[in-house]
C-alpha cells in the first residue's frame, strides 16, 4: 500500500516537457516545451542567462530600467498605440530582469499566435528608448522609490543583502536607489540591451497548444534580427565570512529583523533533497516549524518567523526574518541565534521528519497542476544542469530519507549558525 500511494503521488510530476532545439544564425537554441491542447492558448518565454541584475555593473537599478523601458513598446507604435493594440486581442507581453536572468513574456490565444509574434518581434527590434518613455519611467522608479520609504521590510532585507554579499555583484540594492536612477543615463539603457540581449545566452521556453514544428518556423523569424554575442558564464559569489550587524533607526510600532548566513550547498549538490526537508523543518513551513513553534507559540516573542536556504547558481545563502514589539528585539533575537544552533547540533525528531515527508509529498502533485508549473519546473531543471524528470528523482529521495541521513547532514552545516543581523526599529 505504502508504495501505491508513492506511485500516486509521482504520477502528478512524470516529465511531460522536453527539450528541443533551433538553430538560429549559426547558434542551436534549447527549447524547453510542452504541447498542451487543454484549452487555446500559447506562452512563450525567451530567458537570457548572465542578463539581470547582476549584471548593473555599478548603476543599480540598470536591468530593471531596461525591462521597464521595453514596456513602452515601440519607436513608431509608441506605447499607448502598442498596448493597445495587443490589449485589443487579450495579448499579455511583459519584460522582467531577476538576479540571474533578463526574461520576456508572451501569452495569447492560439487565434492570435503569428499577430502576437508579429508585435514581439516589432518590440526586440525597435524598442521605445526615446526620451519621452526615459524620463516618463525613471520617474515611475523613483516614485516606487520613495514609497518604499516607509516599507521595513524593504529596508531591512536590502541592507541585509548589502552585508552578507559585501563587495559582490549581488549586495546592491536590484531596484536602484533614488541616486542611482537619477545617474542612470538613456544611454545606459541602450548599451545595457546592447550588451545582454543575444542568441548565445537564449533559453526559449514554449508551452500550449502549438505544434514544434510551428514553434521553430517562428522563432527563426522573430530572432533572426537579433545578435549572436558570446556565451557568458554565471559566476558564483559566496556570503561575507565576516559576521555583521546593521541597525537602522525608524519611527516604527514593531522591530523588523532580518538574518542570514552562509549555506555551503550549490544547487547540483546530490544533498540538496536533505536541504530541503532540513529548511522546511526548520522555518519554511509556517506554522509547526521549529522556529515559529518556539519563538512565537511558546513564548510570544514575534508576530510571524520565518526561515529559508536561498540555493541558485550565483549564490548559496541561509536567510530569514522575523517581526516583534521593539522592547522584545534583544530576547527574541537570543532566541533565534539559540535555536537554529539548537538545530545544528541537536537534529530534528523523527515526528519531525515524518510530518515533513507528509506534506512535501503530498502536496508536490498540486505544484504540478498547470502547464505554467510544469514548464517552470522543467526550465528549473534545465536551468540547473539537471536531466528533466530530476524532481521525481528527488521526491523519491526523500521518501527514502532516514533519520540518521538527516541528522548527520544538519550538523555538517552549521555554518548557518553565523548568523550577520540587519535590524530596523525605534531605537528606543
Amino acid at each position: 500500500m505504502k508504495y501505491l500511494i508513492i506511485a500516486i503521488i509521482l504520477q502528478g510530476v512524470l516529465v511531460s516537457a522536453t527539450i528541443e532545439r533551433v538553430k538560429i544564425n549559426g547558434v542551436e537554441i534549447p527549447i524547453v516545451y510542452e504541447q498542451n491542447s487543454a484549452l487555446p492558448i500559447v506562452s512563450l518565454q525567451l530567458v537570457v542567462k548572465s542578463a539581470g541584475s547582476m549584471q548593473d555593473s555599478g548603476k543599480d537599478g540598470l536591468a530593471k530600467f531596461t525591462a521597464n523601458m521595453l514596456t513602452e513598446g515601440t519607436k513608431k507604435k509608441g506605447s499607448v498605440e502598442f498596448a493597445q493594440e495587443l490589449e485589443n486581442r487579450a495579448i499579455s507581453l511583459s519584460v522582467n530582469a531577476g538576479t540571474e536572468t533578463f526574461v520576456y513574456e508572451i501569452s495569447l490565444l492560439k487565434e492570435q499566435y503569428n499577430f502576437g509574434m508579429k508585435m514581439f518581434k516589432e518590440l526586440l527590434n525597435e524598442p521605445n528608448f526615446s526620451k519621452q518613455s526615459y524620463k516618463k519611467i525613471q520617474q515611475l522608479m523613483l516614485g516606487r522609490l520613495s514609497s518604499k520609504k516607509s516599507n521595513f521590510d524593504y529596508i531591512a532585507n536590502i541592507n541585509l543583502k548589502s552585508i552578507i554579499f559585501k563587495d559582490t555583484p549581488l549586495g546592491h540594492p536590484f531596484g536602484g536607489s533614488e541616486d542611482s536612477i537619477k545617474k542612470i543615463k538613456l544611454v545606459d539603457i541602450e548599451n545595457f540591451y546592447n550588451t545582454y540581449i543575444d542568441l548565445s545566452n537564449m533559453i526559449i521556453v514554449v508551452g500550449g497548444d502549438i505544434d514544434i514544428d510551428e514553434v521553430k518556423s517562428s522563432l527563426k523569424t522573430l530572432l533572426e534580427s537579433v545578435k549572436v554575442g558570446e556565451k557568458r558564464e554565471l559566476s558564483h559569489f559566496s556570503v561575507n565570512e565576516k559576521i555583521d550587524e546593521k541597525i537602522e533607526v525608524k519611527e516604527t510600532e514593531q522591530a523588523y529583523i532580518y538574518f542570514g548566513a552562509p549555506y555551503n550547498l550549490k544547487n547540483n549538490d546530490k544533498d540538496i533533497h536533505m536541504s530541503r526537508v532540513a529548511g522546511f523543518i526548520l522555518g519554511e513551513s509556517g506554522f509547526g516549524s521549529r522556529l515559529m513553534e518556539e519563538v512565537r507559540v511558546k513564548r510570544g516573542l514575534a508576530y510571524s518567523v520565518y526561515s529559508k536556504t536561498n540555493i541558485s547558481q550565483s549564490s548559496s545563502y541561509f536567510s530569514g526574518y522575523l517581526q516583534t514589539k521593539n522592547e522584545n528585539l534583544k530576547d527574541a533575537k537570543k532566541l533565534v541565534i539559540a535555536e537554529i544552533k539548537k538545530f545544528t547540533k541537536d537534529g530534528v525528531t523523527q515526528n519531525e521528519l515524518n510530518q515533513a515527508k507528509k506534506f512535501l509529498l503530498g502536496s508536490e502533485p498540486l505544484r504540478n497542476e498547470t502547464l505554467s508549473q510544469r514548464l517552470n519546473r522543467a526550465f528549473f531543471e534545465y536551468y540547473s544542469g539537471f536531466e528533466l524528470g530530476h524532481s521525481k528523482a528527488e521526491l523519491e529521495k526523500i521518501e527514502a530519507l532516514s533519520l540518521k541521513d538527516l541528522n548527520r547532514f544538519i550538523k555538517a552545516h552549521d555554518e548557518i549558525t553565523e548568523l550577520s543581523f540587519s535590524i530596523v526599529y525605534d531605537g528606543k
